[in-house]
């Protein structure tokens, strides 16, 4: 039995209960079943008493009474007690608990999915780094967890877009095309511009491509680095990210709002808006109201329109596309956004909850206990690159997304290259490639799969196991409510945990002349259960799930 299906259970009872007049109450849209934290307090538990009680006219106690006497009376419930003001700790029989695993085995890469977002189309943006250098630790951090969010919510049933909002518009592409034109030139960086070997790589494939380029004159000289340059930048920006796994199925360029008009239509008609008003010849968007800091400039005294009008056209243009929700993935200088951008949506006619914006926090690494800062190829910051040489694209990806994205991290780089329970990802990574050599050990001793019998697995590794793989499907379940991949990672190491225990305390092939029983049969299903929830969960965070280590 799953937790899903005991939680379908309470919700019968509690039906049963209503149409047998003992209570009037309105059924809640999802009983939680949790854990408990002592294991001598059952398999699982539910506070459904102390909901619902005060609705019904009764104290809690005398509430979860009524539902223990129904509950205890469902097949593979062996005992429920009440605890304390009105828990109901319920105990489920061997079988039942351990027909858990033929539910994971048969539905193999399924399990954990389900279609609650079936029907919602989300756009999701994310990294979005300028085209003026390599990815810095920042953008990889969320190239990691947007990924997996990604991942998380298609699991859940969503149709999402990854989107890459390339920002070619702007002066921080003019001082990055001064830069490539001084270094082709030989001259020093611009004191505004930028620095490091690649600025020297970029402008030479820019000669490269173009031989006569610094014969122009400087401002058609600079125009062409930029075009050209912007290309070649943008394109070592897609190889890297691919190469970490993450690949985006739009990349929407800024410049495309302005060139055709899309900004200044828009503006025009959104002056009748009683979310945009006049004063000092300027036009202003009302983003107090939902929270900012102050009033947003949108049309300035001179006519131009001001950055965030760009914002504001790409809601716009998003929503056209027909996105349900929306969510932006920005760095930890962007909290303004979140007001900004719901007023936006608003100015537009549309519900600001069309809008999600998530805020990343800083990533710093460390070395033999140091802070590492420099990077070779960027001059003054560490990138993507330099990451993934330093541990791989698994350990980085898995470390980026095991973290709150809301929280500062520091990446230790040599716990990251140890082969040791210490590190996270090879922990979790090792109990996959486990199971694939105990599956492999018990083929040559000649147990396989012809038996299964759940009321054989009654040790308590064994039990514990099955209680965490029975979690998962919530815990994927609240990593998509909640915006957080990073409990995806958390509860995979809480399985490896389980697993390793077991492994240690229950056999699966029989030890010298001992005769193969269907307990050890129903190991191997039991193992080849745990194998399908840990490949499940480390493909939702884009982690290879190995199978020799």
């Amino acid at each position: 039995m799953t937790p899903e299906e005991l939680s379908s259970a309470v919700t019968a009872c509690l039906q049963d209960a209503i149409d047998a007049g003992d209570f009037s109450i309105e059924l809640p849209g999802e009983v939680r079943v949790e854990r408990p934290k002592n294991r001598d307090h059952g398999d699982w538990a539910t506070n459904i008493a102390l909901q619902l009680s005060k609705q019904a006219g009764m104290n809690p106690r005398q509430f979860a009474e009524i539902l223990k006497g129904r509950l205890e009376k469902i097949a593979g419930v062996a005992k429920v007690d009440i605890a304390g003001p009105g828990f109901l700790n319920i105990t489920l029989d061997a079988g039942a608990a351990g027909e858990l695993v033929k539910t994971i085995v048969d539905a193999g890469p399924a399990y954990g999915t389900s279609e609650i977002l079936k029907g919602t189309r989300i756009n999701l943006e994310f990294v979005s780094a300028n085209p003026t250098g390599p990815i810095h630790l920042g953008g990889t951090r969320w190239a990691a967890v947007g990924d997996a969010l990604a991942r998380v919510f298609q699991s859940q049933g969503a149709e999402v877009t990854r989107e890459y909002y390339f920002n070619d518009h702007g002066a921080q592409i003019d001082r990055f095309a001064r830069s490539l034109l001084a270094s082709a030139k030989g001259d020093p960086a611009p004191e505004d511009g930028y620095a490091g070997e690649y600025i020297v790589d970029i402008a030479n494939r820019v000669l490269a491509a173009e031989p006569n380029i610094t014969e122009l004159p400087d401002a058609e000289a600079q125009e062409r680095f930029r075009a050209v340059g912007v290309d070649f930048m943008f394109g070592d920006i897609k190889e890297s990210l691919h190469n970490f796994g993450v690949d985006f199925d739009v990349f929407f360029h800024e410049d495309s709002l302005h060139e055709n008009g899309q900004v200044a239509k828009l503006l025009e008609q959104l002056k009748g808006s009683e979310n945009l008003y006049e004063k000092d010849g300027a036009w202003w968007l009302n983003s107090t109201a939902f929270g900012d800091d102050k009033d947003r400039v949108v049309i300035k005294s001179d006519g131009n329109a001001a950055y965030i009008a760009g914002d504001i056209a790409y809601i716009h243009n998003k929503r056209e596309r027909g996105f349900d929700l929306n969510v932006y993935m920005l760095g930890a200088d962007h909290h303004g956004y979140v007001a900004r951008l719901k007023a936006a949506a608003a100015a537009l006619g549309h519900d600001p909850e069309c809008v999600e914006v998530l805020i990343g926090q800083m990533v710093n690494l460390v070395k033999d206990g140091k802070p590492v800062r420099m990077s070779k190829r960027a001059g003054t910051v560490v990138t993507l690159e330099d990451l993934v040489e330093a541990v791989g694209v698994d350990a980085a990806r898995y470390t980026l997304a095991r973290f709150s994205a809301d929280s500062n991290i520091d990446v230790d780089l040599d716990l990251l290259t140890k082969r040791s329970n210490e590190n996270p990802v090879f922990y979790v990574q090792y109990a996959h490639a486990r199971t694939h050599a105990l599956a492999r050990n018990a083929e040559a001793a000649g147990v396989d799969d012809s038996a299964f019998d759940a009321s054989l697995l009654i040790h308590p590794t064994e039990s514990a196991l099955l209680a965490a793989l029975g979690q998962y499907p919530g815990v994927v379940a609240q990593a998509s409510a909640f915006r957080e991949p990073h409990r995806v990672a958390r509860h995979l190491e809480v399985i490896a945990g389980t697993y390793h225990r077991w492994y240690d305390a229950c056999r699966i092939a029989p030890q010298g002349d001992e005769e193969i029983t269907d307990t050890n049969r129903t190991r191997l299903w039991l193992n080849l259960a745990a194998r399908q929830v840990l490949a499940n969960g480390l493909g939702l965070l884009g982690v290879s799930a190995p199978e020799r280590m």
